[in-house]
C-alpha cells in the first residue's frame, strides 16, 4: 500500500509529454560539440575564467530547462512509480519529489551560513524548507550479452567527455544523444563538477544523455554532488561567474537528490555494484536484489553499521584485531542527515586498500573508511541469496592530484586498476610506474573475478592529469553473460589533446 502523500502509480510519459520535453533540447550533439570546441582546456585556463563570448550556454536558462525536464522525467517515469520501490518508505509529493525546496535549506541542516547566504541571496526559498535527505539505491537487470559503459570522475572535463561520446558515435553506440544499440547501457560514477571550469557543460551533456535514454543512462551520485563540496571546490563559483544572479544553485543541487548513490546491474542473478565510493556494511541490498522486475529502487533509511558487526563477528580475521577495534570505535547506526553527517555515507565516500597485506579496515583522516580484501569480499558474500548476489565492484573516487601508490597503479593499469592482485604486494607500494607495468593487468580485455574491486581513473584535463603525467581518458565496457565467469571488461583509452 502506498504511504500517505506518496506519488501515485504512473505509466510511462505520454508521447506528447516526451515531445514537449524534447522540444526544450534544441541542440544536436554535433552542434553541441562544435560549440564546446571553442572552450580552452582546463589545463590552459589554469583556474582562470572562461571568456563569456566562448560559453556554449550563453545563459543559464538553457541548463535550467534541461534540469526542469529532468525533474519531469523523474516524477513521471519509473522513479515516480511507487510500485517500483522496495520497502515500507515510499517517495512522496511533498517530500522527495518536492523540487521547490531542498534538505540543505532546512534551518537545522548542518550547512554553513556562508553557503546558505549564497543560495538565499540569489534565489530565496519558494516555500519553508522542511524535507529530509533521502538517498536511494537502484537495481537494474540487463539482458545477457549487454554492454555496460562505465566512466568515473569527470570533474569539469568536457573535452574528455565529448571525445568519449564521439568515439561511441563513430562505432554506432550513439546517434546524436540517443543510444542506438539495443543492449547498451551507460553508467557514470559521479563527481561531474568541481576542480574544473566546465562543470556546467558536463552537467548539460550528461542530462541530455539521460533525457534521451531514461532507462539506459544512469548517473550515480558522487561525493562532490553535495552542497558543501560544491561550495569549496569550484562549482558554485563557476556558475555565479558565468551567469551572475541568473544562476540558480538550488535547482542544480536539488537535481542531485534524484541520482542513486549506488546501482546494482546484473544478468541472471549476477550483479556488479557501480558507485562512486566504496562499501557500506550498514545497508543490506538483498531485499532489493530479490525484488521482482528489471528496475527497482529503495531508500537507504537507517544504516546499521554497528549492528552488522554484532551479527557478523567473524568478518574480521582473528589476526586483524586492530582493524576490528578501529571499526568498533568508528562505526555507528544512524540515519544520514546529508552525505557527510553525522558521518560520511560510505557509498559516496569510502575507499579500498591496494594490496592484500593491508588491514581489513582503516580510517583515512578527513575522508572516510578504507576496506581491505577480506572484509570487502566478506561483505560481497553476504549479499548472496538463493538466486542473486553482488560479484564485483566498479567505482572511482580514489584518485589523487599528486602521484602516489594509487595513481601509479591507475596509470600502469591503463586507467582501470583491480585491487589486491596476486603479484602486487606491500613491498611494492612505492614502486614506480614502469615496474608496476610489468606485474599488473594491462590487457585490453580482462576477466572479472568474483570478489574483485576495480577503480577507474579520473579524466585527464585536470590538475590530476597534469601533475600525475597522463593525458589519456579511460572508460570500461563490461559485457555480461549468463555465467559470471564469462563476463569481460574491455578497457578503452583515448588520448586527449589540450
Amino acid at each position: 500500500m502506498a504511504a500517505e502523500g506518496a506519488v501515485p502509480v504512473q505509466s510511462a510519459p505520454a508521447v506528447s509529454e516526451v515531445r514537449t520535453a524534447e522540444s526544450r533540447m534544441k541542440r544536436s550533439f554535433a552542434d553541441w560539440r562544435a560549440a564546446c570546441a571553442r572552450l580552452p582546456s582546463n589545463r590552459a585556463l589554469r583556474g582562470n575564467l572562461v571568456p563569456a563570448r566562448l560559453l556554449p550556454l550563453p545563459r543559464f536558462g538553457e541548463l535550467g530547462d534541461v534540469v526542469t525536464a529532468f525533474f519531469d522525467q523523474c516524477k513521471g517515469g519509473p522513479l515516480g512509480n511507487t510500485n517500483l520501490w522496495v520497502g515500507d518508505v515510499l517517495p512522496s509529493t511533498d517530500g522527495f519529489f518536492n523540487t521547490d525546496t531542498a534538505y540543505f535549506l532546512h534551518p537545522r541542516a548542518p550547512t554553513s551560513p556562508l553557503i546558505q547566504n549564497f543560495i538565499n541571496d540569489t534565489h530565496p526559498p519558494a516555500c519553508p524548507p522542511t524535507i529530509r535527505f533521502e538517498p536511494f539505491v537502484q537495481k537494474v537487470e540487463v539482458p545477457e550479452g549487454a554492454e555496460l559503459f562505465i566512466h568515473a570522475d569527470l570533474h569539469g572535463d568536457i573535452r574528455s567527455l565529448l571525445e568519449d561520446l564521439s568515439w561511441l558515435t563513430e562505432r554506432n553506440y550513439l546517434q546524436d544523444f540517443r543510444i542506438s544499440r539495443p543492449n547498451f547501457y551507460m553508467v557514470f560514477c559521479g563527481d561531474y563538477t568541481d576542480r574544473g571550469r566546465h562543470g556546467i557543460e558536463v552537467l548539460y551533456t550528461l542530462l541530455r544523455l539521460k533525457l534521451a535514454n531514461p532507462d539506459r543512462v544512469i548517473l550515480a551520485r558522487g561525493n562532490h554532488e553535495e552542497i558543501s563540496l560544491a561550495s569549496r571546490y569550484g562549482f558554485l563559483s563557476e556558475g555565479r561567474v558565468k551567469y551572475g544572479a541568473e544562476f540558480d544553485p538550488k535547482k542544480v543541487l536539488r537535481a542531485y537528490d534524484f541520482l542513486p548513490v549506488v546501482v546494482y546491474l546484473g544478468t541472471a542473478g549476477n550483479f556488479i555494484q557501480v558507485n562512486h565510493g566504496g562499501m557500506e556494511p550498514g545497508f543490506d541490498p538483498r531485499p532489493l536484489l530479490d525484488s521482482p522486475g528489471a528496475n527497482r529502487f529503495q531508500f537507504i533509511g537507517t544504516l546499521s553499521q554497528r549492528q552488522f558487526h554484532a551479527t557478523h563477528p567473524d568478518w574480521f580475521s582473528k589476526s586483524d584485531d586492530v582493524s576490528r577495534q578501529s571499526y568498533i570505535r568508528y562505526a555507528r547506526d544512524f540515519r544520514p542527515e546529508d552525505p557527510i553527517n553525522p558521518t560520511a555515507l560510505g557509498f559516496m565516500w569510502n575507499d579500498f586498500s591496494l594490496v592484500a597485506e593491508q588491514p581489513g579496515f582503516d580510517v583515512d583522516p578527513g575522508r572516510a573508511f578504507v576496506y581491505g580484501q577480506r572484509t570487502t569480499q566478506y561483505l560481497l558474500a553476504q549479499t548472496q541469496t538463493k538466486t542473486n548476489g553482488i560479484r564485483a565492484v566498479f567505482r572511482g573516487h580514489q584518485q589523487s592530484s599528486v602521484i602516489n601508490p594509487m595513481m601509479r597503479r591507475l596509470i600502469a593499469s591503463r586507467g582501470i586498476h583491480r585491487h589486491w592482485q596476486a603479484r602486487d604486494s606491500i613491498t611494492r607500494l612505492g614502486a614506480e610506474i614502469r615496474e608496476l607495468e610489468g606485474i599488473l593487468e594491462r590487457e585490453a580485455e580482462r576477466p572479472i573475478p568474483t570478489g574483485s574491486v576495480w577503480t577507474l581513473n579520473i579524466s585527464p584535463d585536470s590538475v590530476y592529469g597534469e601533475s600525475c603525467g597522463f593525458s589519456f581518458d579511460t572508460f570500461g565496457i563490461v559485457k555480461t553473460a549468463r555465467s559470471f565467469a564469462d563476463w569481460r571488461l574491455r578497457v578503452i583509452n583515448l588520448e586527449i589533446a589540450f
